[in-house]
């Protein structure tokens, strides 16, 4: 079996599965007691500790139980990746999973370590300009089509004018490849649709504070202008949301978001952000995983595209609006467990939206 793109059940689906390859791979020598790297680049998002690192460690103990995972966090600092990088190194890793503080700067990572013997995985984010062995993301292009055409689809259903109104537009860190992606797809998905993009913005380092920051500035220079936010990840687009707040906007025009995040996902319930998407970090987390033992078995791993003249495996994310987030949040299972529980979502202040929502603890 190889990795295919899949959503919904099928993404569950492959959090039970094990890459083919013949007999397990923890059986073989050359992969017994290997040592693996993953390492992450920020702690903004919550996703690496909570979701990424426990389901590429729970997939690598399945695969080969005797493996050593070394795991760091940069926290946004691309000089300390390069320190950690040099670490795993001098400690045997053998594969190292990396995202990409900046996505330029990993390059030069990539030549070092291959001129050692030692395979990379790029992961989430892509390194264009240096081939790595292999990467595994969601596709990030995609997503950012989606979200923007989600947004423009409920404008036009809610028979917004496109006259003299348009959307900001905030996108992630310009560093790294996988916003750039998602930069372009948004402006796919904005392309023909009638409303002009007022302003458009490049989050350094992801920084939610510097989103919010930008956003006022643009409420207080558009106004009612501003129909609709098209944000790249949720944590810039509660940043939007927040500066519309302050700035006493209301209602707050829809706001595009994307991780779903226990955040995000809360301001869709309380009927703030419009959409998010939803894509379990433990698929790609297991995904790679599997192609980091096939690598150390020296197999190579099976592609179904090449991205950045590296062979790659994208997954197909869930769109989520408060239409189905029931169905795709509570109540779809991965590992045996919803991807976010109605005890995490509906306290407090949101146990009136969950209602509405027919979400219930």
């Amino acid at each position: 079996m190889t990795l295919a793109s899949l959503n919904g059940v099928g993404m569950a689906a492959l959090a039970l599965c094990v890459l083919a390859g013949g007999p397990a791979f923890g059986q073989n020598a050359k992969v017994s007691g290997a040592t693996v790297a993953f390492l992450m680049p920020d702690q903004a998002s919550t996703r690496y500790e909570e979701h990424d690192r426990p389901g590429f460690v729970a997939e690598m103990s399945k695969l080969c139980p005797t493996c050593k995972v070394l795991y760091q966090n940069a926290d946004a600092n691309a000089s300390r990746q390069q320190q950690q990088f040099n670490s795993v190194i001098s400690q045997g890793a053998k594969v190292i999973v990396i995202d990409p503080v900046d996505s330029t700067a990993a390059a030069s990572l990539v030549k070092q370590a291959q001129g050692q013997g030692v395979k990379v995985i790029a992961y989430d984010r892509p390194i264009p300009s240096t081939a790595a062995d292999f990467y595994v993301s969601f596709d990030n292009k995609a997503i950012g089509k989606a979200i923007a055409k989600s947004l423009v689809d409920h404008l036009k259903a809610t028979k917004v004018p496109t006259d003299d109104v348009g959307v900001l537009e905030i996108n992630g860190s310009p560093t790294d490849a996988a916003a750039g992606l998602i930069r372009d797809g948004i402006h796919d998905g904005l392309a023909g649709s009638g409303y002009k993009t007022l302003a458009e913005y490049d989050t350094p380092d992801w920084a939610p504070p510097k989103a919010q920051q930008w956003a006022s500035g643009q409420i207080t220079r558009f106004g009612k202008k501003i129909v609709g936010v098209v944000a790249a990840n949720d944590g810039t687009g509660g940043a939007a949301i927040a500066a519309l707040k302050a700035a006493g906007v209301n209602p707050v025009p829809p706001v595009t978001g994307n991780d779903a995040t226990i955040a995000g996902l809360q301001l869709i319930i309380a009927g703030d952000q419009y959409n998010t998407i939803n894509k379990p970090s433990e698929i790609v987390a297991a995904a790679a995983a599997n192609v980091a033992v096939q690598l150390l078995a020296g197999e190579k791993p099976k592609s179904e595209t090449t991205l950045f003249n590296t062979p790659s495996q994208l997954f197909t994310p869930t769109l989520v609006t408060a239409d189905n987030l029931k169905a795709e949040i509570v109540d779809k299972r991965i590992n045996g467990k919803p991807i976010q529980s109605a005890e995490v979502l509906c306290g407090g202040r949101y146990a009136e939206g969950c209602k509405k929502l027919g979400i219930t603890k």
